[in-house]
């Protein structure tokens, strides 16, 4: 089975231009692609994500995010770190975009910039959530084990990969771009663990994808 592209820095600046020109919901959909791209989120994990996680009270940004284990697929509770500047940005845009269209708000803004505090942070273009589906794998244990996903979204981001002409890119590509990208930085592989919530070193290894000539220079430094 064929992986999900690994993005470099000029495809990633290309695909949030094309997205932000053709996109119908560019604020949105550059957002979604950031969450992926420099949080390692899950496409299930952005569709549940709700105002309350993403924003203290007070209406400020929280810069480190709890993901509640209800939403994970793992059912394991993990922080992400919301400091990339595109990613900021992106947030702030598409916020003050719902704030403006009135999706979600409450009639008093002095919580929450007026939004309403449980409603996913990412909506459809009704101004819904987007549907989760239910569905089942065997674990490494040989359990089955259910989880939800959002299939709608993902083929949404897998269109816009598309749109952009990038090949093979999905809504994978965007874990595996920031797991690699990591490595790449001097991240270790367990920070990198920690970070894409695996309980297991080895769940991390399809995503990342290390260039040949850095494998090289590790036999090169190895005494």
């Amino acid at each position: 089975m064929s992986q999900a592209t690994t993005l470099k820095a000029g495809q990633i600046r290309h695909l949030l231009r094309v997205t932000k020109a053709t996109s119908r919901h560019p604020e949105r959909d550059c957002l979604v692609l950031l969450l992926g791209l420099t949080c390692g989120m899950r496409v299930s994990e952005i569709a549940q994500l709700e105002i309350q996680d993403v924003m203290f009270s007070s209406g400020a940004i929280r810069s480190e995010i709890s993901l509640r284990a209800a939403i994970t697929k793992g059912c394991r509770q993990r922080c992400i770190y919301l400091t990339h500047k595109k990613t900021i940005e992106a947030m702030e845009r598409y916020l003050s975009l719902r704030i403006t269209l009135g999706l979600s708000t409450e009639l008093s803004n002095d919580r929450y910039r007026g939004l309403s505090p449980q409603t996913c942070l990412i909506l459809t273009h009704k101004g819904s959530k987007f549907y989760m589906n239910t569905k089942r794998r065997i674990n490494f244990d040989g359990e089955q084990v259910d989880y939800l996903a959002c299939d709608s979204l993902q083929a949404h981001i897998t269109k816009l990969y598309k749109d952009a002409g990038i090949k093979q890119g999905s809504s994978h590509s965007g874990r595996r771009s920031f797991a690699s990208n990591l490595l790449r930085n001097g991240a270790s592989l367990d920070a990198v663990q920690q970070l894409l919530g695996h309980a297991e070193l080895d769940h991390v290894m399809p995503y990342l994808e290390v260039q040949s000539d850095k494998l090289r220079q590790m036999f090169l430094d190895v005494i």
